[in-house]
């Protein structure tokens, strides 16, 4: 019984985890720069490089980067920052 009671404790615990509660998140950047068919995909790069990141649309037509990652491993101004650095300085689409 003390048994089933330590692992039911431990579930708990694991579940109430942080990690457990991460979540995919989704996000539309603006992305300045984006000037030449070459553009996205540099864009694209630089996003898919994040820690966290599971999938990146980029559209050259609308200047934007639609990003789905992991909200544990990666936040907002990761995702900027790795824009920026790339020549693309991106805000979120308003």
């Amino acid at each position: 019984m003390n048994r089933l009671l330590v692992l039911a404790a431990v579930a708990a615990a694991i579940i109430a985890s942080p990690v457990a509660m991460a979540a995919d998140k989704t996000i539309t950047l603006a992305v300045k720069n984006m000037d030449c068919a070459a553009c996205p995909s540099i864009v694209k790069g630089s996003l898919e490089a994040v820690p966290g990141v599971a999938r990146v649309a980029v559209s050259f037509k609308d200047k934007t980067a639609t990003i789905v990652y992991d909200d544990a491993k990666a936040d907002l101004n990761q995702l900027t920052t790795a824009t920026t650095k790339a020549g693309y300085p991106s805000a979120p689409r308003g």
